[in-house]
């Protein structure tokens, strides 16, 4: 089954300038999947496979001699060994794309391949579907940014979406299994008002989907990162993590909650950012403005995940519910990170927040200026609940115009310096 990822471009135009391209994100989400599409008859070997695994590890001279180049090596965290030998190889072919790489543990990766392979390796990150590659619009999407240009791209490119649409893909989930078996057939696909193929959802059991993930991840990824002695505390943690999308991250209220001391907190909560399930966003904050509270905000990469973990049955009682704004939130800053990291860019995100309680719930570098954005459970929203914008003059820097994205039906200026956005343009 194929569905067009944003990714293509930046994998295939990343191959033709690195002789080696490394694809992370959590397991699941279909980095296999993207590179087989992409391939153009590269040989593949998966280090899941123990045989396999076994000979990377011990012997990778005589691995690269039996999986030679070009080659795809699925989940190459288990084998670091053979890094030293890829950038040998590279070294002597002098050729492009000669190794694709895939690993669900970022940042235990980093560790060894930007020591080993610097300058030779590109790495990319992705996450599940994105709203515009369920829309069957990923060829025609750029990095969010809230300026009229964008605005007016995304525009023509958008289907109208209701407030039970958005809570029923944030429900949902971004997983392809979510998302995938029902593609590729006449009566299996949706076309919107203006003639977009779109993917539909599947008949996958959510809950079994997303049990079996969880235990799943426990038995794998988290025995590989650490020694976590109680996998059922993990599973409680992660339920108590799940419960703070959004929030600023209390290291000393999760362990308490849990049962564990703060280092243990620490610890796993590395593991969570490790294997790609949560994000943190740090504070912009300069010299100046020491009044800005530094703890980071904690984000969960997949709200589907996140809504199963904290026990929500069905779209309409998350949406009625208490987590109802921060999960829409956690779900709009997850659609601007992947329009970044799909398009194989680096996400400068921060948000703004100091001791008297002004905030500023997303905030993007680029090209010298800071772009403030919020993100608002309403279709009307009011320009008195943005005077928090004014408060980033005191960071020094030139603040570009800012956005609200929301669930209005229309884009439109709240003022000259403030767009309202849609939540559909994402």
């Amino acid at each position: 089954m194929f569905v067009k990822r944003t990714l293509e471009n930046s994998l295939l135009q990343a191959s033709q300038a690195f002789p080696v391209i490394l694809l992370t994100g959590p397991r699941q989400v279909g980095k296999t999947t993207l590179l087989e599409q992409c391939s153009e008859g590269r040989s593949y070997v998966t280090l899941d496979n123990l045989d396999d695994r076994a000979l990377a590890k011990n012997d990778p001279s005589l691995f690269l001699q039996r999986y030679s180049p070009p080659l795809i090596i699925d989940e190459v965290q288990y084998a670091p060994e053979l890094f030293s030998y890829i950038k040998m190889a590279v070294d002597k072919s002098k050729q492009k794309g000669q190794f694709w790489l895939t690993g669900s543990q970022k940042f235990h990766l980093m560790n060894n391949i930007t020591e080993t392979l610097a300058g030779r390796v590109a790495i990319i990150d992705m996450l599940g579907f994105s709203q515009a590659e369920r829309d069957g619009r990923a060829d025609k999407t750029d990095s969010f940014l809230p300026t009229r240009q964008w605005i007016e791209a995304s525009r023509g490119q958008c289907s109208d979406k209701q407030l039970m649409d958005v809570y029923s893909e944030i429900w949902r989930g971004s997983f392809p299994a979510m998302w995938l078996p029902l593609v590729d057939s006449d009566t299996d696909r949706q076309n919107d008002r203006r003639g977009h193929s779109t993917v539909a959802a599947s008949n996958m059991d959510r809950d079994l989907f997303y049990n079996g993930y969880i235990q799943t991840y426990i038995q794998r990824d988290v025995r590989d990162l650490s020694q976590v002695g109680d996998a059922l505390s993990f599973r409680t943690f992660l339920k108590v993590v799940a419960a703070r999308t959004g929030q600023l991250l209390n290291y000393a209220d999760i362990a308490r909650d849990v049962s564990i001391d703060q280092k243990t907190a620490k610890s796993w909560i590395s593991i969570l950012e490790a294997s790609g399930l949560i994000y943190l966003l740090y504070p912009y904050y300069n010299n100046i403005t020491k009044r800005i509270i530094k703890t980071p905000k904690l984000f969960f990469l997949d709200t589907g995940l996140c809504a199963y973990l904290t026990s929500w049955t069905s779209m309409e009682t998350l949406e009625a519910g208490a987590m109802s704004g921060a999960i829409l939130e956690t779900y709009l800053f997850c659609e601007i990170l992947k329009s970044y990291w799909h398009n194989g860019k680096q996400a400068n995100f921060y948000f703004y927040r100091d001791h008297d309680q002004k905030e500023v719930d997303l905030i993007i570098e680029q090209d010298n200026m800071l772009y403030p954005v919020e993100f608002k459970k309403t279709a009307t929203p009011s320009l008195s609940k943005f005077k928090n914008f004014a408060v980033l003059k005191n960071l020094g820097r030139v603040i570009a115009p800012g956005a609200v994205v929301c669930l209005s039906a229309v884009d439109t200026l709240l003022s000259k310096e403030i767009f309202v956005i849609p939540v559909s343009y994402l």
